[in-house]
């Protein structure tokens, strides 16, 4: 299914208004689908100890749900590679049967009618190969083997997937915590000023509208330090349910704040977006798969063609069988005597054939009993073997196997243009982090050069405030003026980080901080 942005923007904007993820959106949402595991599944609790970055990549490859899924779609796909080799190999099969028939019927191994009961079996062993089927066979293997790698390719995916995900996760934790400190410095500051506008109010130097202006700007600050609290929390509990936790591990994850520096202190923004496109279609596993699927669908085109030949089978075969009504004579041990014989003799003189006195005996004659046949001698004697050779010409089947070769060359045509998209998805993803890291430097550095600007306007403000020259009004929009320049300053920097990270994740670099 084609990954959607909606879903993650929806994430994304119950943050808070002014969340740099927000306009990472783009980024992960074209670069794979989103790896989370369903709700309501949890994995063990999560260890004790602060989380770096690798560690909480690490163990998110580990126990995502989406990671295992694609790990067992791979395995499907290579029983089903086993499968298909096997069925390169000669088929074997044993029979046997037992059957009663009553009444008249027809003995299944003497064929004549008989009227009782009779108990009957038959064996029987058959084997055999497929001698030619159109390469059928042995194009269905390299189909199956190309849709294993991709599916490999697939898990890898699902891994980088999650990989950027938990970057931009773990990311904005860092950033919401450190909104947390900010504000909880500017209310600490507030409240300071509050006393010490009291001061300056109970010595007569400041009019009473000023500690209230003060006394609202401190609301103010607590709410703004609220809205970072439940904004750090939500941003811990997103980052949580990409880690599968339980509640309690939810609950307790605590993160290791890296010391990054800021953007004006590292070089340069000066990546080539054609080159890290060029080096991350080399080896990212979506366009290894894309490729590796389109090589599938040709093989099917063969696959289908080889319906259009002649198959030809040998097989061979062996049965006996066993009737209880089978009959056969068996010697008793002893003999009848023989009878005299007499002799006769031709006289020439009459020209005819007379008795003389003379007899012969016989010898004696071995008697027999008809007995049922034994089941040894039955299988032995029924035994009987059979050789053949089966060639099936396919000559008109309702078209069948034109139309799946035309399906086939449509599949390898949606392959190739998948392929493309996966491709051109990449590289807009990758233009896209380019120019979104290249602005958050410049403005970042702009930011910079406002907060220089703002905070000396402040102090200047802040000492008029003090000896009464300025009211609480003009000194609380100096204020907030400094807070806004702030917060986007630290936002744009986080931004910067996340963005020069996937450049360099699509570099072929692991996420670190």
């Amino acid at each position: 299914m084609k990954p959607t942005r909606t879903p993650l923007f929806c994430r994304v904007a119950a943050i808070g208004v002014g969340s740099w993820l927000l306009l990472a959106a783009p980024v992960l949402a074209q670069t794979a689908r989103p790896a989370q595991p369903p709700a309501g599944t949890m994995a063990a609790p999560v260890p004790s100890g602060p989380w770096t970055l690798q560690r909480t990549v690490d163990y998110a490859i580990q126990n995502n749900l989406t990671v295992r899924q694609s790990d067992l779609a791979a395995q499907l796909n290579e029983a089903t590679l086993r499968q298909s080799r096997a069925a390169m190999l000669p088929s074997a099969n044993l029979s046997g049967n037992q059957a009663w028939n009553y009444g008249t019927s027809v003995n299944p191994l003497t064929f004549e009618f008989q009227n009782q009961t009779t108990r009957s079996n038959n064996f029987s062993g058959n084997s055999q190969i497929t001698v030619f089927s159109g390469f059928q066979l042995r194009n269905t293997v390299k189909r199956n083997l190309l849709d294993y790698q991709a599916s490999l390719a697939d898990i890898e995916q699902a891994r980088n997937d999650l990989s950027l995900n938990v970057a931009a996760a773990f990311l904005q934790l860092v950033l919401n915590q450190e909104l947390v400190r900010t504000n909880e410095l500017r209310a600490n500051t507030t409240q300071q000023q509050v006393e010490r506008t009291k001061k300056l109010l109970a010595a007569g130097s400041v009019a009473e509208s000023n500690l209230l202006d003060t006394q609202a700007q401190l609301a103010s600050d607590e709410l703004n330090l609220v809205t970072a609290q439940n904004q750090r929390d939500i941003s811990r509990l997103q980052l949580a349910i990409l880690l599968n936790l339980d509640p309690n591990g939810a609950a307790a994850l605590q993160i290791e704040t890296p010391e990054l520096p800021d953007p004006d202190e590292q070089q340069q923004l000066s990546l080539d977006p054609v080159n890290v496109y060029q080096t991350a279609q080399g080896f990212l596993p979506q366009v290894k798969a894309a490729d590796l699927r389109v090589q599938s669908s040709i093989r099917g085109v063969d696959l289908a063609r080889g319906a259009y030949y002649p198959r030809l089978f040998f097989g061979a075969s062996i049965f006996s069988g066993f009737s209880s009504a089978r009959l056969s004579r068996v010697l008793t041990g002893d003999s009848t005597a023989g009878l005299p014989l007499p002799v006769f003799q031709f006289n020439p003189a009459t020209g005819q054939v007379q008795p003389t006195n003379f007899a012969v005996l016989t010898p004696r004659q071995p008697n027999f009993d008809v007995l049922a046949s034994s089941f040894g001698d039955q299988v032995k004697d029924n035994l009987g073997r059979a050789l053949q050779f089966t060639l099936q010409i396919p000559i008109l089947n309702g078209l069948q196997a034109r139309t799946n070769v035309q399906r086939s060359q449509i599949a390898v045509k949606q392959a190739e243009l998948q392929a493309a998209q996966t491709r051109l998805q990449l590289q807009q993803t990758i233009q896209q982090a380019y120019a979104d890291a290249l602005a958050a430097q410049r403005r970042f550095a702009s930011a910079s050069r406002q907060v220089q600007a703002l905070t000396t306007a402040y102090r200047n403000a802040e000492i008029r405030f003090n000896n009464g020259l300025l009211n609480g009004t003009e000194f609380n929009i100096a204020k907030n003026n400094l807070n806004g320049a702030e917060s986007s300053m630290i936002q744009a920097k986080y931004e910067f980080i996340f963005r020069r990270k996937v450049l360099e994740f699509y570099q072929g670099n692991p996420l670190t901080l």
